[in-house]
């Protein structure tokens, strides 16, 4: 069973994991928006550049873009995790109601399904 320091520990943690994920998020978007103003100043003839860079640059854009929604979703999940020390739901499985166990909480302090639960439905996953 967690604590209440254990929870102030798990808080502090997220926390932490909360502010440099929007840092991260952050620059992620400062370089894009460096990129668009880049591209748009540059001469846009049809010579001005290589196809070949071009696709580049596209393929560029597209991983920043995937990156800054996995850092989007992650800030979600990390807060909600924060909301869960709030209501005091934090450390119990949303499947079964048991309790996530502290070693998966400090691997994955974002869990929401305890070991047993999260491998059945990985293992259905699989499955499939």
């Amino acid at each position: 069973v967690i604590n209440k320091d254990q929870f102030i520990d798990f808080q502090n943690v997220l926390e932490g994991k909360q502010t440099a994920a929007s840092a991260d998020l952050e620059e992620l978007e400062r370089v894009s928006r460096n990129e668009d103003a880049q591209e748009s100043s540059e001469d846009r003839s049809a010579y001005s550049l290589h196809m070949a860079d071009r696709g580049t640059d596209a393929m560029e854009r597209e991983k920043n873009m995937l990156f800054a929604q996995r850092e989007g979703e992650y800030i979600k999940s990390v807060d909600e995790a924060l909301q869960r020390i709030e209501d005091g739901t934090f450390g119990i499985c949303r499947i079964c109601g048991g309790e996530i166990g502290r070693a998966r909480l400090e691997a994955v302090p974002t869990a929401t399904q305890c070991i047993s639960c999260k491998s059945k439905r990985d293992q259905e996953s699989d499955a499939e």
